[in-house]
């Protein structure tokens, strides 16, 4: 029998409830990938190769959807984090070497942010010294990582993804050809060149990134950790997860595929062709498109930098803490996980010191993509090994198709890392 308009109104309002209170680690890790260095990075790809990389969106969604939700399903299973289950089940080994790459990796990561935030500060409002805006910036999430509870900061953290709304509207405030945009989402573009598989390489690098799978195991497992009653995982529980990650990919892919059409857009077309930098593109964005555009390009940073570099911070303290057995939570006090606060404190000073030692945000990006470059590989191989392990993951092992696109992600972030060895030696 079909429903009247007004249970229709009910049913739909129930549905957009059940959405959103599904909706959180998800979610945050998804928004956190599109952070300034991310930005960089699309860029560089729209203003160097048009709309010839925008497929890329589409094509990386199924691969980070699969390794994330992977990570989400240890995290709810095991209720530890993706570091804990490394230590308990795997060489020890194996766990030191992703130390090893991924601490400065993540560090290098915090500061090309700081700086990139401090830099479109400082053209918003000029007459402040950069340095000034790197300093407040870093000053302003120490005291709120620290001072705030996992709840607050949590509800914090998706008020901020609504930042990365803003780059979907730029490209509707200049022209488009929509044919070729069609044409360069779906029709995928490969030149075999040096620049343009560089340019791929470090698409992947910055959407696949190893620091995400460590967030959102540990998240998923603060959320248990954090229900008033046991929760035993469930098909519900694990819709819900499911549901958020996917979301939170689709998002962070959806604002990837928008700044590389804005790029494409204004910045190919005027025949400007290297971006370093999100204060380059922004820059280079005001006399051609526009001043509010220019803005909503430049505010967009900053949202996404206070965004991403909690995410950052606390996932490189969770590893740090996990390994060593520390108390760790966002939720204690810092007297009561001093450790693991210390080590948020020094991993943002010692990114806030990249200012000041002459390594630059592309210096940095660099590295960094290098570094996970390595280690992706290694870590999705070890997360599908985990996810297929009866011992660990009981009766939620992977799916078929789950297996099916991890193995994809896992040939072509191989691929990836012998590309970047490549480019980086030829």
């Amino acid at each position: 029998m079909p429903l009247s308009p007004t249970e229709r109104k009910r049913q739909t309002k129930t549905n957009w409830k059940k959405i959103l209170r599904s909706l959180g680690p998800g979610l945050v890790t998804g928004a956190s990938d599109d952070d300034p260095s991310g930005i960089a990075t699309y860029s560089q790809a729209g203003a160097q190769f048009g709309y010839a990389t925008l497929w890329t969106a589409l094509f990386t969604f199924p691969m980070m959807a699969a390794i994330q939700a992977m990570c989400a399903r240890i995290g709810l299973v095991t209720s530890k984090g993706l570091t804990v289950t490394l230590k308990n089940h795997y060489p020890k080994p194996v766990l030191y070497l992703m130390l090893l790459f991924g601490f400065p990796a993540i560090t290098l990561n915090i500061g090309s942010d700081i700086q990139s935030m401090g830099a479109v500060a400082h053209m918003l409002y000029p007459g402040i010294p950069e340095t000034v805006y790197c300093v407040s910036v870093t000053a302003i999430l120490m005291f709120v990582i620290i001072q705030f509870s996992y709840r607050k900061l949590a509800a914090i953290l998706k008020w901020l993804c609504l930042s990365l709304l803003l780059y979907i509207l730029v490209p509707f405030m200049v022209e488009q050809d929509w044919s070729e945009v069609l044409k360069g989402a779906f029709i995928p573009q490969i030149q075999f060149n040096k620049a343009f598989l560089a340019i791929l390489v470090g698409i992947l690098g910055t959407t696949i990134s190893p620091y995400l799978f460590f967030w959102q195991a540990t998240m998923e497992a603060e959320d248990i950790a954090h229900k008033r009653k046991k929760v035993v995982v469930d098909k519900q529980i694990l819709d819900n997860m499911k549901l958020d990650v996917n979301l939170g990919m689709a998002l962070s892919n959806l604002v990837m595929f928008f700044i590389i059409l804005t790029a494409g857009a204004v910045l190919y077309k005027a025949g400007i062709r290297q971006i370093d930098t999100v204060d380059q593109a922004a820059k280079a964005l005001e006399p051609l498109a526009g001043k509010l555009t220019y803005l909503i390009f430049t505010i967009g940073v900053i949202g996404t930098g206070f965004l991403a570099i909690p995410v950052l911070a606390g996932a490189q303290s969770y590893m740090l803490a996990e390994t060593f057995g520390w108390k760790a939570g966002l939720d204690k006090k810092f007297p009561q996980a001093k450790g693991f606060y210390i080590s948020i404190v020094v991993s943002l000073l010692v990114g806030l010191s990249l200012n000041f030692v002459g390594i630059t945000p592309i210096q940095a990006l660099i590295y960094t993509a290098i570094l996970y470059g390595l280690t992706a590989p290694v870590l999705i191989a070890i997360i599908l090994h985990i996810a297929n392990n009866k011992s660990i993951m009981g009766e939620h092992t992977n799916s078929r198709l789950s297996n099916v696109l991890g193995v994809i992600t896992l040939v072509v972030m191989t691929a990836a890392a012998v590309g970047l060895l490549y480019f980086q030696f030829v």
